[in-house]
Order: C-alpha cells, then sequence, then structure tokens
C-alpha cells in the first residue's frame, strides 16, 4: 500500500472508516512484496482467462440480479439541528402558556385569559427566537475563532510540530507507522495553508462550518414552535361560554397534546419497534403530561391563593 493511492483528504477518511470496521493487522513489508511477485509470476495464461471469464460472469450476474433503486428511497434526512430546535420550541411553547392560561383562569374572567395568553406567547416567541439566535451567533463565533486559531498555528508551526500533531489525531486507529509518516507528509508538502486547516478543523476539533442561515433558522423554529405549541391550550377559551367550560377543554386538549407530543418527542430518539421502544416512548409521554399537568397546578394555586388573600 502506497501513499499514492490517498491523493486527497476524502480518500484517507474513507480508508479509515473501513479500517475501523475490518481490525488492521500487520504484515511485514518485505513478506507482502515476496508474496505478491509469487502471485505474479506463478500466474499463468490460462489462469489470467479463467479469472477474466470467472469476473465478467460475476458482473454479469451482479447487473442481473441486482434491483433497480426505488424512487421512495431518495430521500432528504432532516436536519437534526431544526429537530432540536423545534422540540425546545414545541416544549416550552405546550407548558409555559398552558400554565399562565391555567392560572388566569382562576380570576373567572374569559377576556383576561384570552389577551394574557396572546400576549405571553408574542412575548415568549420573541424572546426564545431571540435566544436560539443569539445562541447560533455565539455558536458562529466560537468556530470562527478556533479556525483563525487553527490557522495561525498552521502558519506558525514547523512541519515537525505540524507533523506530530496530525499524526496525534490517528493514534486511536492503530495504523501504520510507516503509512502515517508518508501520509502526514503529502498532506502538509502537498497542500495549501487552507486545506490543512479545514483537516485539523474536521479530525482534531470535530467542529462542522455552521450554515450562513443557521442564526435565522434557529429563531424561526424555535419562535414558531413556541408560537403553535402555546396557541393549543388557548383555542377553547375562543369557543367556551364560561372560563370553566374553557378551561375543562383547555386541560383536555393538552392532555393530548402533552402525551402525543412526548411520544413522538422520545420515539425520534428511541425509536418506534419493538417493546422496549413502546415502553420508553410511553414513559416519555407520560413525562411531559405531568411536567406540564404540575406547572399547570402550581399557576393556578398560586393565582387563587393571591386573589383569596385580598392581594388581587
Amino acid at each position: 500500500m502506497s501513499i499514492e493511492s490517498f491523493e486527497d483528504t476524502n480518500a484517507m477518511a474513507s480508508m479509515l472508516k473501513a479500517l475501523m470496521k475490518h481490525p488492521y493487522t500487520p504484515v511485514p513489508v518485505d513478506t507482502e512484496k515476496d508474496a505478491m511477485l509469487a502471485q505474479a509470476t506463478t500466474t499463468s495464461p490460462a489462469s489470467d482467462e479463467a479469472a477474466e471469464t470467472s469476473s465478467q460472469s460475476s458482473g454479469e450476474t451482479v447487473c442481473e440480479t441486482t434491483p433497480p433503486s426505488s424512487p421512495h428511497r431518495d430521500h432528504t434526512p432532516v436536519n437534526a439541528r431544526i429537530v432540536s430546535d423545534a422540540i425546545i420550541g414545541l416544549s416550552d411553547g405546550l407548558t409555559v402558556p398552558f400554565a399562565l392560561t391555567a392560572g388566569l383562569s382562576a380570576l373567572g374572567d374569559t377576556k383576561v385569559v384570552v389577551f394574557g395568553g396572546l400576549a405571553e406567547l408574542i412575548a415568549g416567541a420573541i424572546s426564545m427566537g431571540l435566544g436560539g439566535y443569539l445562541g447560533a451567533k455565539s455558536e458562529e463565533a466560537a468556530y470562527n475563532a478556533t479556525y483563525r486559531s487553527t490557522r495561525r498555528q498552521v502558519l506558525e508551526s514547523s512541519g515537525g510540530s505540524l507533523s506530530s500533531e496530525v499524526t496525534s489525531i490517528f493514534a486511536p486507529y492503530h495504523l501504520p507507522p510507516s503509512l502515517l509518516k508518508d501520509f502526514t507528509h503529502q498532506l502538509i508538502t502537498s497542500n495549501s495553508p487552507d486545506v490543512v486547516v479545514d483537516f485539523l478543523m474536521h479530525f482534531q476539533h470535530n467542529t462542522p462550518e455552521p450554515a450562513a442561515s443557521r442564526a435565522v433558522t434557529c429563531a424561526l423554529t424555535i419562535a414558531l414552535g413556541y408560537f403553535i405549541g402555546g396557541f393549543v391550550p388557548l383555542v377553547p377559551y375562543f369557543f367556551a361560554n364560561n372560563v370553566t367550560h374553557g378551561l375543562v377543554w383547555s386541560i383536555s386538549v393538552m392532555i393530548i397534546a402533552l402525551f402525543a407530543f412526548g411520544y413522538v418527542k422520545t420515539g425520534y430518539v428511541e425509536g418506534w419497534r419493538g417493546w422496549r421502544c413502546v415502553r420508553c416512548n410511553l414513559w416519555g409521554a407520560a413525562q411531559m403530561v405531568i411536567i406540564g399537568g404540575a406547572a399547570a397546578g402550581c399557576a393556578m394555586g398560586v393565582v387563587r391563593l393571591f386573589s383569596q388573600s385580598g392581594l388581587m
């Protein structure tokens, strides 16, 4: 195996993935060369013809037996960061506004519940969206600072120190020292500093470059998730004749919404098939119902306490 087969960093990454699946067994270089020489010298024209015929027949078999790719299998995976932001917005939106509207219902005025709930929804969505935006901007700033530091290190480091740093990245994979030495030399001498910096950012710091629209996407996803989740417990009060009926319908709707959200949220992580996954999903759904119910109960209790004490 020679370094010429690794013309770029992507080829090296592919090789590492393959080596991680199949443990490496060191073979002396001389023994490997002798075996290849012996195989090359003992191969006869007849065996070459037979091998060619066999490869052609196997190729025909593969072409005949390989099923055509189904168009339903080609799909774009959902961005995990967007799912995470949506879960953050929905979880807060399903809990905080529900607790607030339940607490305001203790005052006995439907208009107070509706207007107070809408005001909290708007303010909460803006606050959550700004928090997500600032968090994404901080993540982007941290990436840029790490990139500048790594680039300065690459430009100022000597070949020996940079080689040892690159070699230390692949130490857990137990690669042959000769291969690491050749690869490190090829990486440093045959590529620009920007390529080396990208290599270190990916393999050493494990820091992917954030998308340019990450901050805006994060803010909109969290804000919309919060508003949609918080609007659910507020809907029954628009159609209820009195605040008591609205509270009963709001509690019923929220039990279903919290249970469904908790089940889907846990199932996205644990999976959907098997009794163990179903049990974990049910427990996650029950937790969401318990947390939302406890928050609403505490809010109602505090409002009633202040109302009966004459402070309101």
